[in-house]
């Protein structure tokens, strides 16, 4: 039932069977009407039957994988998908890249992580425009790093769970308020998608004792259908829930396909108790509305959803609560959190970070559990897997997180529970230690075109310690964003970018003491040098004026500097020829200053010849004296120091490449 709350209409629906055996049309059509009603479990029962006859066609396997892959029985969804995976690979069939990413996930079930690997090979090979893929593709080694995430709580079941299904807790000051389908939850009412009682909201007041009082939230909130996911504000006087789409005035509502949706509620306490939950503005008939989550503030609701310009199955969203209580527009969290997969459950900390479950990213099998820092304005982070043993194989999600006790509550399907689904507490095991609890920051940014700002995508980015040594190396994704996490806080680093053709581009970034900061440095790359005819070298190469000491012309080594970048170029570009022109400013005789300039360019020639092993006959030159002023700073005219030093001025001219 819990996969229909994150899912809901969230599905493929696949097209109708055409098995071309009359004897079995009857079945397979009573089946697939089943399977698009959402009713996995009458739907599996029609389609076992046809498949024990022998006709395993790739629909029937499709279909029979999918309704238990979408009811969360990952092990069994795996014996299915391996048949279709098996004769898609031995006939003409066109398997569509998501099976071989449903089986992967499916394979992690029973830790089968070489063979699952394998199939997200597979998948990302069809399908390599696909963000699963991507990740998945640059999280090679993600077992050892969720290893590395692992082992920071200690976990445990509550007492309070049922052999039913019990999960989404949330706070409700030392109280515990969650959803479950356990006995006098909603009478005689059954749902199709898994043969289970609907879900209501219970609470419990002692979640910590080892025989909890378990009641009904609130018996006019609660109705025959689902109540889910709760979240209520800082000063308990307003909860968001999940509802199906039902009102006891307008009754149970459906879209055009017939299928009931999920969407969200607000009611507010008094004296005389909850009032009548009202409907939120941004809910839809056609398409689910679900999981809220507050921001520390509560001005900001998150939640998931498969309204348009999801990306996935489902979507994280955010919307801002105005003063009056009205809300702004809905916005999609962006790529950073969002995939091609099912992103839901989220949980905003005291700390500021966003806690939420996926299959999209990459993770131990089913739903794990995610966490990323969320900055002041409200932008996301690289996401990272929070280990075991709050992930593991199964479906885990709706995390939960008292910051200033450091413990909490999460779901998990997990085989060690007692029911359907369960909830389990956890602890901090470690205070000092760990992405949630130390005084680590985050160093993000984008790898740029210095000259047009265009987004530089594969980039290599090197983190480095104050001693020039690489810490660590990030790949730039095709948007250009990097991310370096878990940085030491009041340390100093260096963040170097470069890309091929380009020159690279470095950044010095101090950390502060700030718990979870989030540090954003954008570098900014120059593209490949291009020489044409008749440029300057100077200009182009954004040289600093050539000087020479007062009435002198030897190199003096500020210039040295500038005439080394003259070199490098010419020694890229062996055909380059270059002729060098040096001029001075009015302030003297006409001859006295023909006579340095020349001298000047004497010495600016002989050193890129002698010190850059340049051939002389790829340089010409003279002085030009004060003939070729750049303003009208002439004899006897009186100008500013800076408008002469526009005259005082070399320029390496480009005559051949």
């Amino acid at each position: 039932m819990r996969q229909q709350l994150y899912n809901s209409a969230l599905l493929l629906v696949v097209c109708f069977l055409s098995l071309g055996m009359r004897a079995q049309e009857t079945k397979v059509k009573a089946a697939t009407e089943e399977f698009d009603e959402y009713a996995f479990v009458d739907a599996r029962k029609l389609y076992t039957r046809v498949a024990g006859r022998g006709f395993t066609s790739p629909e029937v396997l499709k279909k029979l994988g999918d309704s238990y892959y979408l009811t969360g029985e990952y092990q069994e969804a795996s014996k299915w998908y391996s048949q279709l995976v098996t004769a898609s690979e031995g006939g003409d069939d066109n398997l569509e890249p998501e099976y071989y990413f449903k089986y992967a996930q499916s394979l992690k079930s029973t830790n089968r992580y070489d063979l699952a690997d394998e199939q997200m090979e597979k998948f990302n090979e069809v399908n390599g425009n696909d963000i699963r893929g991507e990740m998945f593709a640059k999280e090679r080694d993600y077992l050892k790093e969720i290893e590395v995430q692992s082992g920071r709580y200690a976990a445990s079941q509550v007492f309070f769970n049922s052999e039913m299904e019990d999960f989404a807790p949330s706070f409700y000051g030392d109280r515990v308020v969650f959803s479950s389908n356990r006995e006098s939850s909603t009478g005689d009412y059954i749902h199709d998608w898994n043969d289970q009682p609907f879900t209501d909201l219970f609470i419990v007041d002692d979640p910590k004792d080892k025989n909890p009082t378990v009641t009904k939230f609130d018996a006019g909130m609660n109705t025959p259908y689902h109540e889910t996911t709760s979240v209520f504000t800082e000063n308990e006087a307003v909860v968001y829930f999940t509802r199906n789409n039902y009102t006891k005035k307008k009754k149970l509502r459906r879209d055009e396909s017939g299928t009931t949706k999920l969407k969200l509620f607000r009611s507010y306490k008094s004296n005389e108790g909850w009032s009548t939950p009202e409907e939120l503005p941004f809910n839809s008939d056609d398409f689910s509305t679900a999981h809220p989550a507050l921001s520390p503030d509560g001005e900001t609701l998150y939640f998931a959803s498969d309204r348009p310009g999801t990306k996935g199955l489902s979507d994280l969203w955010k919307v801002s609560i105005n003063s009056d209580g009205s809300f702004g527009d809905p916005v999609n969290l962006g790529d950073e959190i969002n995939t091609e997969g099912r992103e839901t459950f989220p949980f905003i900390s005291e700390n500021n970070k966003l806690f939420f479950a996926s299959d999209g990213h990459v993770g131990l099998g089913g739903l794990d559990v995610f966490v990323t820092q969320l900055a002041e304005n409200g932008t996301t982070g690289e996401a990272f897997n929070v280990g075991k043993p709050v992930n593991s194989s199964a479906d885990d999600f709706g995390l939960i997180l008292n910051d200033k006790k450091g413990e909490g509550y999460f779901s998990s399907s997990r085989a060690s529970g007692i029911g359907n689904d369960d909830i389990y507490s956890f602890v901090r095991t470690d205070k000092d230690v760990g992405l949630l609890t130390s005084c680590a920051q985050n160093i993000t940014g984008v790898t740029r075109d210095v000259k047009t700002d265009e987004i530089l995508p594969q980039a290599t980015v090197e983190l480095r310690n104050i001693a020039n040594e690489v810490v660590a190396t990030k790949t730039s994704d095709n948007a250009g964003r990097f991310s370096f996490p878990d940085v030491d806080c009041a340390t100093s680093y260096i963040v170097r970018a470069s890309k091929p053709t380009y020159e690279p581009a470095e950044a010095i970034v101090n950390t502060s003491n700030e718990v979870g900061l989030v540090l954003n440095r954008d570098l900014y790359l120059k593209p490949p040098l291009r020489v044409e005819l008749g440029d300057d070298l100077a200009k182009t190469l954004e040289l600093n004026p050539i000087y020479f000491d007062y009435d002198k012309f030897n190199i003096r080594p500020d210039a040295a500097l500038e005439l080394e970048k003259v070199i490098a170029v010419m020694k890229e570009y062996p055909n380059l020829k270059i002729d060098v022109r040096s001029h001075t400013d009015s302030r003297a005789p006409d001859a006295y200053n023909m006579t340095l300039s020349q001298n000047r360019n004497l010495s600016t020639i002989r050193y890129i010849v002698n010190n850059g092993g340049i051939a002389n006959a790829r340089l010409t030159g003279r002085g030009y004296g004060e003939t070729q002023l750049t303003n009208a700073c002439g004899n006897g005219i009186e100008c500013s120091e800076e408008e002469h030093q526009l005259n005082r001025r070399s320029e390496f001219i480009v005559i051949a490449k």
